[in-house]
């Protein structure tokens, strides 16, 4: 028996739920999130709270019981608070800015500018402060997309092994190898 998926999710008071069809509606604050519920799952929704049922206890409804429920409890944590992800730049000469609002531009060691183009629902910050690394800060209520844009932002220089140089997530600890040695 699951026991994240049968434990209820509570709905804040500015959070509206709506269920029609095989698809759930979440409208916030923030924004507005939609998710579409495949397999046997039942979504109960009463005045103050959500519940996740299963119909039948075979091996994938059971795994789906529990992803419903964290990705509804995610949807109504977005909707009303909001997530954020934080990456630093390490390495000499690597700069972040924005350009027309929406526009990531990262000089990250290449021989040109690498421009991101962000989503509508994600927000964008840069710091920049003298003798301490810059760090681009993305926000926004949809936790999936927030999470694919801050991967696809570390990919495009990850964390070498050697100096530790590149994009990497606050608090991430890289494993540095130990170089050449001098005989």
């Amino acid at each position: 028996m699951s026991r994240i998926g049968n434990i209820p999710v509570l709905i804040p008071n500015n959070v509206f739920v709506k269920k029609q069809d095989n698809i759930i509606y979440i409208k916030g604050p923030l924004g507005k999130l939609n998710q579409k519920i495949i397999g046997d799952i039942n979504i109960i929704i009463n005045h103050n709270n959500i519940i996740v049922k299963r119909k039948h206890n075979d091996k994938k409804n059971r795994a789906l019981h529990g992803l419903y429920r964290m990705l509804i409890y995610n949807m109504i944590k977005g909707v009303s608070n909001g997530f954020q992800k934080k990456l630093e730049l390490i390495g000499v000469g690597f700069r972040a800015n924005i350009n027309n609002n929406k526009i990531l531009n990262l000089n990250i060691g290449y021989s040109h500018n690498i421009m991101i183009k962000l989503p509508q629902s994600i927000t964008l910050e840069v710091k920049m402060e003298k003798n301490k690394k810059t760090q681009i800060i993305l926000k926004s209520y949809d936790k999936q997309l927030l999470g694919i844009v801050a991967a696809k932002i570390r990919s495009l220089r990850k964390p070498e092994p050697y100096k530790g140089k590149g994009i990497r997530y606050i608090n991430e600890y890289v494993i540095k190898k130990p170089g050449k040695s001098a005989k």
